[in-house]
């Protein structure tokens, strides 16, 4: 099978890339994440799949787009529906590059992480997939995440420390202050 793998970062597209290649897959990596913030965070996080894309001799098609206004404007005042929009937006681009790129499917390296919404991601997967008229492959890689972790610290790859959007940054900081305002006497 051709798939087309959206890549969030290159920590977690470790494990589904090893996964997907053990089963005899042509892939094909696909970068395009507007939800990233701040633009340093999204510089970094791209340099990282670029060198994992070297240290692993990996086929990535960079679709460098930081349409932050564009994904703002998506997400504004939707609240914890907001992730559902950003897998939408993510997977309904991929989809589309698949299709145009004569892919049989796609699939995405969100299905590894542990903190994402899995069963979202699964919905937007397929009703993207139906739109563009391609497979979703949507496999469970969240048992290989821990595993993928360590090696990225072995690759000495940048792990972020928040999903990637404006909401998400400052929730897990928002969090470690309140953890330090709780701890003090």
């Amino acid at each position: 099978m051709k798939l087309l793998m959206h890549i969030c970062c290159s920590n977690c597209s470790i494990h589904p890339l090893q996964q997907l290649l053990l089963k005899g897959m042509d892939i094909k990596g696909f970068w395009f994440n507007p939800n990233i913030h701040p633009y340093t965070e999204y510089t970094a996080r791209l340099e990282s799949l670029v060198k994992l894309g070297r240290l692993w001799n990996l086929d990535v098609e960079y679709e460098d787009d930081y349409a932050l206004d564009d994904f703002l404007s998506s997400v504004a005042g939707k609240g914890p529906e907001r992730c559902s929009v950003c897998y939408e937006i993510r997977l309904d681009r991929t989809a589309q590059a698949a299709r145009k790129m004569n892919f049989d499917g796609f699939t995405t390296s969100l299905l590894v992480s542990p903190y994402q919404k899995f069963d979202g991601i699964i919905a937007q997967g397929q009703k993207a997939a139906k739109r563009h008229g391609v497979t979703f492959l949507a496999e469970d890689f969240r048992q290989g995440w821990r595993t993928a972790q360590n090696l990225s610290r072995e690759l000495e790859l940048y792990r972020q420390k928040y999903c990637g959007c404006i909401y998400s940054e400052m929730e897990r900081y928002a969090q470690a202050g309140k953890r330090r305002k709780t701890q003090t006497p």
